[in-house]
């Protein structure tokens, strides 16, 4: 950097909003709704003058033209892709693999993509961790460069505050740069962004930055092909936080999911703006009195001022705006963590989400997505609208118990927030978003109507991506107010399968290693598990720990080490085929695995002779399931198994679901039958392909089926993506005649604790039901 340099100016100008009403038809001045889908039409209410700042805009503007400028801010904010649903980029991807995965990016029985944090358990038998969370705010630096970075970090610590930390110096920060500093003013802008994180904020909060990264060449330049004109695009100074820290309490991780009260059935509409009428009136179908168990408190960082510079909302209007949010106070952002760690270790927040992209809207309306429940937003009397829903401050908003509210004023009294602490909504009973002011309704819609516009953008993209008529099955699972989430439903009792762990110490079982050297020469009391594995299968560490749990010896043994004849199978009771990406993951990797079996000697006279054996038992999960299926002429009793080829939707699954256990012979769901239990799916060849319909029908009535995937109303289900491969009758897990050999697409092995699933009952102990599968083959060994 030319110490000469300079922090650019750049033109800024106070937000216009006019555009929003800009081509629509705004019936709100005679009584009826404004729709922000209505072609433009015309009667049009008149615009604010041009360069109006939003408190003039209230003052200058008719009510109806508010409402439908309301109504399309609210269509933009959520369709834009900063804010919009990332259903798309998540389910593409593993977020279960380690089977220590305890808040993944999806939350609650409906989930959806809204997590604050990742948090993961330190070990399988602890529950100590880690957490992470992301911090960015680049469109902010156009505005103003040193903010954007003190946003950043203040995002990953707001978003970081949902894991139960403790104290804020356990966190570190590690920071990516991304600039172009040869480009006259962003020099500048990087160091002075670089001074007012490193020299200013992170030591005013006691927080280090000890590693780190950074791009200099952000900036590319072109002769335009028609013209030769020589043209440039830089990126602005960008900062991307990551926070790190070690968790006291994985269970304690806060979600943004509204615990809710029981909803009336309603229809779904068409997005519109409420009538400018009184609620009392405007809403008829609303007689059912409000939920007031709970309440919603928003915790405003920025103290009021709702600073729509580099917003969301800016950004749809093709503005910057001018002052952007900060970090005012570092001692606020501090006290803020303190205050939320320490209503969390009390169990007071019921539902937590910090304030970002969208601001206040987006917020409650994520929350409430998650929570499957209405919400009525209250924006108190005498604040503005637009800045009050959009400015993206620091902050968060908060669900609590009525009953506790004295309580949690309290604490936020203490830690310097009374002036900013804002009661700004309750649940109602129906599946209707409402915003009031002053007891006026504003704008009033259908949860799925905006759940719809949220979620465009991910239809959008996998419908060019993957399986269009998946892409529509998902799309139209989103939007049904009749799906009750996820539900469990459990036939056995809970306690059969519980552990004597776990109080914040480690056991000697798992301390040192879960797996065992397939070499080692111990003389082993509890029976052994051979835990196989072969080139890119990840899965067996969390494999060998539950049936380490279950009262076995779990020994690593590797595809070379029977190729080479170091280890016999005839030293295992069991034999458990594990997941993962082997052979690269290429199409058909499983049956490239059966192949390197079947087609050498050593190996499959091994194998053969194992399943041949009536003192043993398999177990083969994802790529294992595949692998065994393609072994069925040496398994007896598997004439009937089916090939795994291809998901129906064409692309990889990574999704959390319901699996019905069947009544068969296998040894491993003895027990469960009827029992209903969400598992983690993740595989991009799990559907069962019969040679023909007549095979597939008689596998499905041959009582071999073990397990199937059923909706969220126990029905057997080919419904994507409940049945995320597509597979038949939901066909997904089989065992042989003599219930020996079990094979199954799903993980069992990735969630046998309650605190590892994506989402469970609050009132599952630490082994979930998925602990009984591995325990029966314990039982059956004797």
């Amino acid at each position: 950097m030319h110490r000469t340099d300079t922090t650019q100016k750049r033109p800024q100008h106070p937000l216009d909003l006019s555009t929003l009403t800009t081509g629509l038809s705004l019936r709100g001045a005679t009584g009826d709704a404004a729709s922000p889908h209505a072609k433009p039409g015309a009667s049009r209410a008149p615009a604010p003058r041009s360069g109006s700042q939003p408190s003039a805009l209230n003052a200058q503007l008719q009510v109806a033209t508010e409402r439908a400028a309301l109504a399309e801010a609210i269509r933009r904010v959520l369709s834009h892709p900063t804010v919009s649903d990332k259903t798309f980029l998540i389910s593409i991807g593993d977020r279960t693999l380690g089977g220590l995965i305890a808040r993944d990016q999806m939350v609650g029985p409906w989930q959806v993509p809204v997590a604050d944090c990742a948090v993961t358990a330190a070990a399988f038998d602890v529950y100590t961790g880690e957490a992470m969370s992301m911090g960015e705010r680049t469109p902010v630096a156009v505005n103003n460069a040193p903010a954007s970075a003190r946003l950043a970090v203040g995002e990953a610590l707001t978003n970081l505050a949902a894991a139960q930390i403790g104290d804020l110096g356990k966190v570190n920060l590690s920071a990516n740069w991304m600039a172009a500093p040869a480009i006259p003013g962003d020099g500048a802008d990087l160091y002075a962004a670089v001074q007012a994180v490193g020299l200013e904020l992170c030591p005013a909060l006691g927080i280090t930055i000890p590693v780190g990264k950074d791009s200099m060449s952000m900036s590319t330049v072109w002769n335009d092909a028609a013209t030769g004109e020589k043209k440039r695009i830089t990126a602005p100074v960008s900062l991307i936080v990551s926070a790190f820290a070690p968790v006291a309490d994985i269970r304690l991780t806060l979600t943004p999911q509204l615990q809710r009260p029981a909803l009336e059935p309603v229809e779904v509409g068409s997005l519109t703006a409420s009538p400018a009428t009184n609620a009392s009136t405007s809403t008829p179908h609303l007689n059912i009195d409000q939920q007031q168990d709970t309440v919603l408190l928003l915790i405003d960082l920025g103290r009021g001022k709702n600073r729509l510079g580099g917003s969301i909302l800016a950004q749809t209007v093709s503005q910057m705006g001018e002052a952007t949010p900060d970090v005012d106070n570092a001692t606020d952002l501090k006290k803020f963590w303190n205050a939320i760690q320490l209503l969390g270790r009390q169990k007071k927040l019921l539902a937590y989400h910090d304030r970002s992209d969208g601001g206040l809207l987006a917020t409650v309306l994520e929350m409430a997505f998650a929570g499957h429940t209405g919400v009525d937003l209250e924006i108190p009397q005498g604040h503005e609208v637009f800045s009050s829903l959009f400015a993206e401050e620091l902050g968060a908003v908060i669900q609590i118990r009525a009953d506790d509210l004295d309580d949690v004023s309290l604490t936020l009294r203490e830690h310097g927030f009374k002036a900013c602490t804002t009661r700004v909504g309750t649940l109602n009973r129906t599946h209707t978003f409402r915003i009031t002011r002053g007891g006026k309704t504003l704008f009033e819609e259908n949860l799925f109507s905006l759940r719809a516009i949220w979620s465009d953008v991910t239809r959008r993209i996998t419908q060019l991506r993957d399986n269009p008529a998946a892409a529509e099955s998902e799309h139209r699972l989103r939007l049904d107010p009749k799906n009750p989430g996820i539900k469990p439903k459990i036939t056995f009792a809970l306690g059969e399968v519980q552990s004597p762990i776990l109080k914040g110490e480690r056991t000697a079982a798992l301390a040192a290693s879960v797996l065992q050297p397939a070499t080692s020469n111990l003389q082993l009391a509890k029976p052994r598990i051979a835990i196989l594995r072969e080139q890119g299968v990840n899965g067996e560490v969390e494999m060998a720990a539950a049936f380490t749990r279950a009262g076995f010896k779990a020994i690593d043994v590797h595809m070379t080490d029977i190729l080479s004849g170091r280890v016999s199978l005839r030293d295992f009771r069991g034999l458990a085929a594990c997941g993962g990406f082997s052979y690269g993951d290429v199409l058909g990797a499983g049956e490239g695995w059966a192949k390197s079996i079947l087609f050498n000697p050593r190996a499959r006279a091994e194998f053969a002779d194992f399943f041949a054996r009536e003192d043993t038992f398999a177990l083969g999960v994802c790529n294992g399931c595949q692998m065994m299926s393609n072994l069925h002429s040496i398994i007896p009793g598997s004439d009937h198994w089916p090939r795994f080829v291809q998901n129906q939707s064409e692309r990889y699954e990574g999704r959390y679901v319901s699996v019905r256990i069947e009544p068969s012979p296998s040894i491993l769901f003895a027990g469960m039958e009827g029992s209903v239990i969400p598992i983690a799916v993740a595989h991009g060849e799990g559907f069962a392909e019969f040679a023909d319909p007549a095979a597939m029908q008689r596998c499905s009535t041959s009582g071999l089926v073990a397990g199937r995937f059923v909706d969220n109303h126990h029905h057997v289900t080919e419904q994507y993506p409940l049945n995320p491969n597509g597979s038949p009758q939901g066909m997904t897990a089989l065992t042989t005649t003599n219930g020996r050999v079990t094979i199954m697409m799903p993980h069992p092995e990735r969630v046998f604790r309650s605190a590892c699933m994506s989402w469970s009952p609050a009132d599952w102990p630490e082994d979930s039901p998925w602990m009984k599968l591995f325990r029966n083959a314990r039982a059956w060994v004797g």
